[in-house]
């Protein structure tokens, strides 16, 4: 019987500027991938404000989140133990305000602004390149 997917919350963190949008990026710790905020779900906190507060962690900024999920993509995420568990993710959109010169992560992540269409050229979820590409390319 299959297990089902354990879930998380993720933030897209974007800003407008002219016609375009960029996005927001962050390596991932171990392989350095490049990837979006995410985490898990938060015990007292609504979906979107613990997205929120991945995306103020892990890539220092903060601002506008959307209530309403933008979509969900599935992937392996690898286990301290090196097994993959199948992930659900649940994406919620942030326009960042306020980009933070000093935050919780700086020292495990690197932050990369980038074009949504730059973003999903990088980010090696086909899920999750759906999601910028549907919502905002």
């Amino acid at each position: 019987m299959k297990k089902k997917p354990e879930k998380q919350v993720a933030a897209l963190p974007y800003r407008k500027h002219g016609k375009g949008v960029d996005v927001l990026l962050v390596s991932s710790r171990e392989t350095k991938r490049w990837i979006i905020p995410k985490g898990w779900p938060m015990k007292g906190k609504k979906d979107w404000s613990a997205a929120a507060l991945e995306a103020f962690e892990e890539a220092g900024v903060e601002g506008k989140v959307g209530k309403k999920s933008i979509g969900r993509y599935i992937y392996d995420k690898r286990k301290k133990s090196g097994a993959l568990v199948p992930t659900e993710v649940t994406v919620y959109p942030l326009e960042v305000k306020i980009i933070l010169g000093d935050w919780p992560e700086m020292h495990e992540r690197q932050r990369y602004w980038v074009s949504a269409d730059r973003a999903a050229e990088l980010i090696n979820e086909e899920g999750l390149k759906a999601i910028i590409q549907a919502t905002l390319v």
